[in-house]
């Protein structure tokens, strides 16, 4: 579902913890742990669904809807989450009977059913009644009621209402068949991205009394001596806003931290009500969105409250990063998909897609077709990924309403398969064969697990980074894409941990952590028991700048990391975007002019590659320590076309011993359950990686642009 035009807004002026068992977070490849639920038996594959909003059509439609689903071999469907005043029209009068005929007309036709809490829309009445629980963004207006996502779930008047629809829902749902599992709310978020409400106010002075116990505390976090900023007591403080100019980067900090736990909070108010009345046999989850833009969503503070993170994706928004290509705007981003399922798998080792568009969409800043063949491309990348379902939003366009052009798998009519509609169905009927030549005894071929990788992940570094780029040309999502994007080139299968996980040498024999800007000497000392271990690690420029409060440490530029990386950081430069400097590395230059960091290498550290001109020129700009059985490696420099971290990052999977493969940008290829799986978002055929025992399922070796190789060896 689209975002609000407030959201939108808001991203583009922003472009530039529990501790779980490692064994959980194992990767569906192919079978997951023995002490998970069953809620997606291997042997399934990948069941495919369609959103529907029986209270958009007539009553008449509804079996009519829901048998041609079945039909068409949609295995679920998804309803209610925007349905609050539907089913309590009045405060406290409730009408259930429209949701159970729905609920029944699935179990009639052989269709489960993803139930969700309505959450993101409360009704007419309760924003009237409770105007307070509304959103305020950093410009002082409030969110009125005829959006989304308006009201802060925290606020203490609005969250016993939630309660009480969520029970009721739970209570009559909650031991029903036909129910799968729930979805909670939508795409967490607040629609002002922040909450700049009174009530949020209040709630962030007690957060803060909570964290610091003392205002002595609190000034010090915040370096608060600068520029008067000190504080007498916690109600002196107002939220820190941006909209004044020269912020406290520090209170921004913790503001940032704050909203993340609050949108946590709501998620586990709700996940504990549905835990103590629905059936162990139904799923907990809720779809996670737009991480990029969604800084203050962070997905691992659910870890323990959900029994998997799902997420959404709509490849061609126009919001994203895309291949270079005349046909980039109809094949999508195929990097955010990887990005955005690798990243809900991580939470607790497995994940499905809940929103995954059936064509055109109409909320980008323009709307392209997708080319033919581009949407079953996507359900593939997906399958290959591991999401273990996929669910279209949705399976009627609408009519009316704030997304009157977005497709759906049928037409507008009712009866007529889309063009996009028709790829599903054709997808649902590869899936038949696919689960008929499944083999449960699969293993994980040694070629994939030695390149297994993990990607550390702190959403505490990026709000960081976002509140103090330094420069107009850093973009940390960028950045960060720079080493996930080469990393999917040479086939990586990616997992993302954070510090409370394990650094495991053996599950993982190698870490990526770019620009890990804030850190500690405990980080440092995991980091180097990694690579003595026999860990190869890989860290970027900005990496160990700051404390954890993003103080800059006292004593020289990054001096934490010194020894590690067997170098020190004498200063950095930045360059005007209409200059660029060069690097040399193995005899081929690289320009660069975003970020370029200027050390000076120690006796027994390796120097990868120098700066070529500047007045620095000769000084190394990347450098290898080896420590014990492993290596760390640091690049302090930036390149412009991300050329200079693939041919570097290459360089040390090969030197590590690693099988990679080399794959243009935007060509994926994905091993799950027995099946390799190749698409192709370039504008450009690419041949697939066969292996001489390679037995093609679906496609050919030569993948043309928008098409799929399935084989298995």
């Amino acid at each position: 579902m689209k975002l609000t035009n407030i959201v939108f807004f808001a991203f583009v002026l922003m472009l530039f913890s529990c501790k779980q068992d490692q064994s959980s977070l194992e990767r569906k490849i192919p079978n997951r742990t023995a002490t998970e639920p069953d809620f997606f038996p291997d042997s399934s594959l990948f069941p495919i669904g369609a959103y529907y909003y029986p209270e958009h059509w007539n009553r008449s439609q509804w079996e009519r809807d829901i048998k041609r689903m079945a039909e068409l071999g949609f295995e679920f469907t998804h309803y209610a989450e925007f349905a609050w005043s539907a089913i309590e029209p009045n405060d406290g009068q409730y009408n259930f009977g429209w949701l159970d005929t729905c609920v029944d007309l699935a179990a009639k036709y052989g269709i489960k059913v993803v139930m969700c809490t309505p959450s993101p829309c409360p009704p007419a009445w309760l924003s009237a009644k409770f105007p307070e629980a509304l959103t305020k963004n950093e410009a002082g207006y409030t969110s009125q009621h005829g959006t989304r996502l308006h009201a802060n779930g925290m606020n203490d008047k609005y969250r016993p209402f939630v309660e009480r629809i969520v029970k009721k829902m739970a209570e009559r749902y909650g031991n029903n068949p036909t129910i799968m599992g729930w979805q909670i709310d939508n795409e967490p978020h607040f629609a002002t991205i922040k909450d700049y409400s009174d009530n949020a106010q209040v709630r962030f002075r007690i957060w803060l009394k909570n964290k610091y116990s003392t205002i002595s505390a609190l000034n010090n976090a915040w370096g608060a001596a600068f520029w008067s900023m000190i504080y007498n007591d916690f109600n002196q403080i107002s939220i820190p806003n941006n909209k004044e100019g020269g912020g406290n980067p520090h209170a921004m900090l913790d503001f940032d931290r704050f909203t993340a736990q609050e949108l946590a909070a709501f998620l586990r108010y709700q996940a504990a009500i549905l835990k103590q009345n629905i059936s162990e046999k139904q799923f907990v989850t809720t779809n996670f969105a737009y991480y990029k833009f969604l800084a203050n969503t962070d997905l691992f503070l659910n870890r323990n409250d959900l029994d998997f993170a799902s997420h959404t994706m709509y490849l061609l928004s126009t919001y994203l990063n895309y291949p270079q290509g005349e046909q980039s705007h109809r094949l999508g981003s195929g990097m955010e998909l990887s990005f955005s399922a690798e990243m809900a798998q991580s939470i607790t080792g497995y994940t499905g897609i809940m929103e995954l568009q059936p064509g055109q969409i109409n909320w980008g800043a323009y709307n392209s077709q997708p080319m033919p063949g581009a949407v079953r491309m996507w359900l593939w990348h997906c399958f290959g990924l591991g999401d273990d379902f996929v669910c279209t939003y949705r399976f009627r366009q609408p009519i009316f309403g704030g997304e009157l052009y977005h497709n759906g798998i049928m037409e507008t009519d009712g009866i007529t398969l889309q063009r996009g509609g028709r790829e599903y169905v054709e997808t649902i009927n590869e899936m038949k064969k696919v689960r008929q030549l499944y083999d449960k005894n699969a293993k994980i071929p040694a070629s994939v697990s030695s390149r297994n990788t993990a990607f550390l992940w702190s959403q505490d570094n990026l709000n960081d980074l976002i509140n103090n780029p330094h420069t107009t040309e850093w973009n940390p999502w960028q950045h960060y894409y720079t080493y996930y994007q080469n990393l999917k080139s040479m086939g990586v299968p990616v997992t993302f941990i954070t510090e409370t996980d394990s650094f495991d040498v053996k599950r993982f024999p190698f870490m990526v952590a770019p620009s890990y800007q804030l850190l500690d000497a405990n980080l440092v000392a995991r980091w180097q028991k990694y690579v003595e271990q026999g860990g190869h690690l890989i860290l970027s420029a900005r990496t160990g700048q700051k404390d954890r409060n993003g103080h800059l440490w006292e004593s020289l530029l990054q001096q934490p990391i010194w020894s590690l990386i067997g170098a020190k950081m004498e200063y950095n430069d930045q360059l005007p975007s209409s200059v660029s400097a060069t690097i040399t590395m193995n005899g081929k230059d690289y320009t660069w002019h975003t970020w370029g960091e200027v050390m000076t290498a120690d006796s027994a550290t390796e120097v990868l590659a120098t700066y070529k001109d500047q007045f620095y020129a000769g000084r190394p700009a990347i450098v290898r320590r080896r420590i014990g059985s492993g290596d760390v490696s640091y690049s302090g420099a930036w390149s412009n076309d991300w050329d200079m971290e693939k041919d570097f990052m290459r360089n040390v999977y090969k030197d590590a011993g690693a099988e990679i493969l080399d794959l243009p940008n935007y060509f994926f290829v994905e091993w799950r359950d027995g099946f390799y799986v190749a698409v192709n978002y370039t504008s450009n055929p690419v041949n697939a990686p066969l292996s001489s025992n390679a037995k093609i399922i679906f496609g050919e070796k030569l993948v043309h642009p928008s098409s799929v190789c399935v084989w298995s060896e």
